[in-house]
């Protein structure tokens, strides 16, 4: 419940695409992937930052590990 929310939240907020893509069967510990579209790296890179640290204020969730690839 608290996954959807957030993920709710991110899609509305950010317009981007998100979905949780592992450790599904598993409580308490969720893997979600987000993918950005933009020309502009520089812009990409913000809304990026901008999500990493709207998740890490939302007060039921943990930011343990994430990576960062830009193709």
């Amino acid at each position: 419940m608290i996954l959807k929310s957030l993920i709710e939240r991110l899609k509305n907020r950010f317009n981007i695409s998100i979905a949780e893509v592992s450790d599904n069967d598993l409580w308490q510990i969720a893997t979600i992937g987000i993918a950005i579209v933009s020309k502009d790296r520089v812009y990409a890179d913000e809304v990026i930052n901008k999500i990493i640290n709207f998740i890490d204020s939302f007060d039921a969730v943990e930011i343990i590990d994430y990576d960062i690839e830009m193709l």
